[in-house]
Order: C-alpha cells, then structure tokens, then sequence
C-alpha cells in the first residue's frame, strides 16, 4: 500500500506556498492599480511571467534533467522569499517591474522542476487523485489567500501582504527540506553549454514527432493556460473599474473562486477512479470558459460570482485531466526539457494576446474585450472536446 505521508508533507508545502501567491498577487496587482490608474500597468505584471518563461525555459529545462530537483526547488523558493520581501523597499515602479521579472524567472524554473520532482514521488495509480487533491489545496489558498489579503488591507497595506508571501516561501522551502531525494540521474561531466541545450531541444521535437497526439493534448493545454492568462489580466480591473467594488469586496469574490475550485477538487478527489481522464479534459475546458463568459457579462456582484464559481468549479477538472495525461504520457527523463519547450511557444502567445486583451481594452472597453477574449476561449474548448471525442482512444487515455 502506498505511503501517503511523503506526498501529504509536498502538498501542504504547495499549500502555503500557494496562499501566499494569492496574498502577493492581489497584492501587487493593487499596488500598480492604485499607483497608474491604468489596466495596461497591470497587464504588464501578466505579460512579465510569460517573457520570464521565455528567458528561463530555453536552458532550464535541460538543466532540470540534470540535477537534483529537491534542491533546487529550495533553493529557488528561498530566492524568491528574498526577492519579494525587496518589494516594498524599492521605491520606483520600473524596478517593480525587475523584481517582479526575477521573481517569475525562479517560478518558471520552479515549476517543471516540481512537476518532475512530483512525478518521480507518486505512482503512476495514485497520480490522479494526487492532482486532484493538489488542486484541493490550492483552492484552499485560492480561498484564504484573498481573505489573508484583504483582512491584511483593512489592518495595514498592501506592502505588508507582500511580506506574508516571502514568509510562505521561505515555510515552503523548510518543507521541501524534509522530503525525499527521488533523483537518480546522475550527470556525466560534460560542460554546460548551446550545444546540450539545442541537441536537448531537438530530443523534444524528435519525440512529438512521434507521439502526436500527446505533443496536441499538451498544446490544447497551453491553449487554454494562454487564453486564461490573457482574460486574468483584466480580471482586477473589471471588478474594480466596471463592476465598482471595494479591495475587500474584490478580495471575497477571489474567495468564492475558491470555494468553486474545493466544490470541483473534492468531487475530483472521491471520484477520481470513475472519471476518465479525456472526458475531465474536454469538459473542464468548455466549462471554464463558459465561466469567463458568464463573468465578463455581469452587470453586477452577484452575476461576477456566478461566474466565477463556474471558473474554479470547472478549472479543477480540467487541469486534472491535463497534468495526469502530462504525467503518465511524457517520459520522466525528458519531462523537464519537454514541459519548458513547449511553455516558452505558451509563453509567446501569452505576451501577444495579454498585450492586445490590455491594449484594446485601454481603448475600447473592459467588458467588450472580456466578453470577445472569454468567447473565442469557448471556442477552444468546443475544439478540444471534439478533439478529445473524435479520437475515442479511452484506452489511451488511462494508461
């Protein structure tokens, strides 16, 4: 039978992790908003984690491959804690900006390192219900972070939520401390260098080439992590510019986006071996952007929480689904270089689509460029279900 208290011990370091992400994002989004006025500032904190990933990814992968993950996930987390408690002693906004640039440079690495690490940790049986009480957890944060921030707001500033989140990394980071080594590759002595960086990225192609229909699940996946960074942008300016509410109002509706994404996890959790893995892709995607839908055409509080309970309930399938096929499909050996080629294509498109949703929307209107952005997001979602039914390989699905 196996050891649950390795995999419990990672996920309450996501956990914490996690609600201090919630706390520094609202944060930091609040601090430019307050400080420009301007929904394209704040679209820039969005564009800044995408062209992170651009100049982290292209080499990070392959050292990923090569190195003991567990350490270098502690050492990235304490990174980051540094970093973001800077953030309120720096008194321009362009050095914001660099900071915040560095700080999404550590989490891009920090991710696929996790996902190995995590890969490497939990059996190929248990993956599914990890991923979703993984998902549990996060809307945890996703629930209590927003309600940190805001009690936060009303007790102090925004600077001090950003404190909270360099503690949580740093938590993070003494967690991780008491986990398991799970590498066993052991580099040759071989400089790092383009060449292993280039001759890596071609193993990446090589091996799409030959399982296409993983290579397009994982781009369906990008698609819908592109088309959600882009319409997230506008998020805090909707609810504060057009919707009219208050910090700790905005704080709440955040919580009841939580609430939708435990709904979603929990029924992932007790369900997870009757779910099949394409049916969780095709209609979390469809569903979650029904959600942005539904959210973008609110003329008030009430309908926006509506929507967004959609979004988390709905989310959580989806990225079930996606990280469980991801898991079980992609070789571990590669999946560090395999996850960081293809979010720096994600990432290209995130920078391009955030920079038009916030260029529009300062011209024309929040709600209409929501509202297009959240529609051609359906349409996504109405192409991965087709996809995902057309190609009737449930066998393929669950292996």
């Amino acid at each position: 039978m196996f050891n649950w208290k390795y995999p419990l011990l990672l996920l309450s370091g996501i956990g914490i992790s996690n609600i201090g992400g919630w706390v520094y994002l609202i944060a930091l989004n609040l601090i430019i908003l307050n400080e420009t006025g301007s929904p394209f500032a704040v679209a820039i904190l969005y564009i800044l984690i995408p062209l992170a990933t651009i100049c982290s990814n292209f080499w990070s992968g392959s050292m990923i491959d090569r190195v003991n993950t567990r350490k270098l996930m502690i050492i990235l987390d304490l990174f980051r804690g540094v970093c973001i408690a800077l953030i309120p002693l720096i008194p321009s906004l362009p050095l914001v900006y660099v900071v915040a640039f560095i700080i999404n440079m550590g989490t891009s690495i920090f991710e696929p390192a996790s996902m190995v690490y995590m890969t490497k940790l939990i059996p190929k049986k248990d993956r599914q219900r990890f991923n979703a009480l993984r998902s549990f957890i996060n809307s945890c944060g996703a629930m209590i972070g927003p309600v940190i921030a805001g009690g936060l707001f009303w007790l102090g500033t925004p600077p001090t939520a950003i404190y909270v989140n360099a503690l949580a990394m740093f938590c993070s980071a003494v967690i991780i401390f008491f986990l398991p080594n799970v590498t066993t590759y052991k580099a040759k002595n071989q400089d790092f260098n383009f060449n292993i960086i280039r001759m890596d990225i071609k193993v990446v192609l090589d091996y799409s080439k030959k399982h296409l229909l993983v290579a397009k699940i994982y781009l369906f996946f990008c698609g819908t992590t592109i088309f959600m960074a882009a319409i997230d942008s506008l998020e805090a300016s909707f609810a504060k510019g057009v919707l009219l509410i208050s910090d700790t109002s905005y704080g709440f509706l955040l919580s009841l986006f939580g609430v939708g994404i435990i709904a979603g996890s929990i029924m992932n959790t007790i369900c997870a071996s009757r779910f099949k893995i394409n049916y969780l892709i095709a209609f979390g995607t469809i569903f979650t952007a029904l959600g942005y839908v539904v959210f973008y055409s609110s003329q008030g509080f009430v309908t926006a929480v509506f929507g967004v309970v959609i979004i988390g309930f709905s989310v959580t399938f989806a990225n079930t689904g996606y990280l469980t096929f991801y898991q079980n499909h992609v070789p571990v050996t590669i999946m560090g270089r395999f996850g960081s080629v293809f979010n720096i294509i994600e990432a290209i498109f995130i920078i391009g689509l955030t920079i038009l949703v916030g260029f529009f929307a300062d011209i024309i209107a929040i709600r209409s460029i929501g509202l297009v952005s959240s529609i051609c997001f359906f349409v996504l979602g109405i192409m991965v279900m087709v996809s995902v039914s057309k190609s009737n390989r449930n066998n393929f699905f669950n292996m």
